[in-house]
């Protein structure tokens, strides 16, 4: 009997597969849409002059469609095909997108970032949906874990790129989403995705959803996504650009570097997870994501200078090498084909909205406990993450 290929074979297989590519380009516009723009959010409050919390409003304009839609979205790329949403969802992205660099009133500008936000609603989930569909087993962990280091990149080469751009003018950043469209042609012309080989009625479709949703093990996996953004967005994105500057007086550039190392982390341990999940079960994968995130938490407020804190930055980047793909791939096995793109488009809904609620909570763990006892409190929930993912790997044996 043959032996099973070998990770790095198999990872060579798949990196000669136009489909996957095809979806790795979707991945990379999925983070488009706020990292490139970040660096232009301060020349804002000059260009239109806003208040403080002006800018913000950018990012949650063109985030909030995706709350309301993706579920809906992912339905019906069950429903009509994954090709038949995201085409449209790509041009859309891509027509509205650009015209915000067009837009000289920020009233037009909010508008027309809403609008963006309806084409990316589907874009994250989409995307993750296609590559389990093309694969199973081994092959799809791998091509997850790739897909996990595009998505890595994207957030390190955005922001340099958008701040290199907005250095010339700052609706330039802005243009980039046109990028998308003759991506959405090459999608549509090019991809090759697996259809079921029936679709249920839609009663029936949907009644099945619910009973697939409703089990323990996919609760868990939610959960698994909810805390691991909870922890980016009220730990990493909220409080440590604080805790830099108040304890070690890190200008923004230099903020902006350590976070980015957190990129570094995510890819090395992503590109390897197929590797890594042929020897571990992948719950057990996500116990020992969530223990890089306690490291992280343990850490950081103990760090002595700046450049230290790169070390458990890295930890937290590696943990979302783990557990990001390593929950989208559980997830693709515990659905069928017919009912993948409404599962993958719930997780992306339980993601956006953790990371609404990732700051929140931060906020009220630095009220009750101070800025070290942020971190501590992310340490400690993530330990309890640990012990709850240790718990689906002894269940379910694998």
């Amino acid at each position: 009997m043959p032996s099973a290929p070998s990770p790095g074979r198999a990872s060579r297989r798949l990196l000669a597969d136009r489909n996957l590519w095809l979806a790795f380009g979707v991945t990379f516009m999925v983070v488009m849409g706020v990292s490139s723009v970040a660096p232009v959010l301060p020349d804002l409050l000059r260009v239109f002059g806003l208040g403080p919390a002006g800018p913000g409003l950018v990012i949650t304009a063109f985030t909030l469609p995706g709350v309301f839609l993706t579920p809906v979205l992912g339905v019906l790329a069950d429903r009509l095909g994954r090709k038949a949403v995201l085409v449209p969802s790509l041009v859309v992205f891509a027509l509205f997108g650009a015209a915000c660099g067009l837009a000289r009133d920020f009233s037009l500008l909010l508008a027309l970032r809403l609008l963006q936000g309806v084409g990316a609603a589907a874009l994250g989930a989409l995307n993750v949906t296609v590559i389990s569909d093309l694969y199973a087993g081994r092959e799809r962990i791998t091509a997850l874990g790739l897909n996990a280091g595009v998505l890595a990149l994207g957030t390190t080469v955005y922001p340099a790129l958008g701040g290199a751009l907005a250095h010339f003018h700052w609706s330039l950043p802005f243009f980039l989403p046109a990028l998308a469209l003759p991506l959405a042609l090459a999608v549509g012309l090019g991809l090759r995705c697996p259809a079921p080989a029936e679709r249920p009625r839609l009663g029936q479709y949907v009644r099945a959803a619910f009973r697939l949703a409703a089990t323990g093990r996919a609760a868990g996996l939610f959960a698994v996504t909810g805390a691991t953004f909870v922890l980016l967005y009220g730990l990493v994105i909220a409080f440590l650009p604080l805790l830099l500057a108040q304890r070690f007086a890190a200008p923004p550039w230099a903020i902006g570097a350590v976070i980015a190392s957190a990129s570094l982390g995510t890819g090395l341990f992503s590109s390897q997870l197929g590797r890594l999940a042929a020897r571990v079960p992948q719950a057990v994968l996500l116990a020992a994501g969530f223990c890089l995130f306690s490291a992280f938490g343990v850490l950081t407020p103990l760090m002595p200078g700046l450049a230290w804190t790169v070390l458990p930055v890295l930890c937290f980047g590696g943990g979302m090498g783990l557990t990001v793909p390593g929950v989208q791939a559980l997830l693709a096995e515990h659905a069928p084909m017919e009912h993948r793109g409404a599962f993958m488009a719930l997780n992306g809904w339980v993601l956006r909205l953790s990371q609404t609620l990732g700051p929140l909570l931060g906020a009220a763990a630095h009220a009750a406990w101070g800025m070290d006892g942020v971190f501590y409190a992310g340490a400690v929930l993530s330990a309890a993450m640990a012990v709850l993912t240790a718990l689906l790997a002894a269940r379910s044996g694998r």
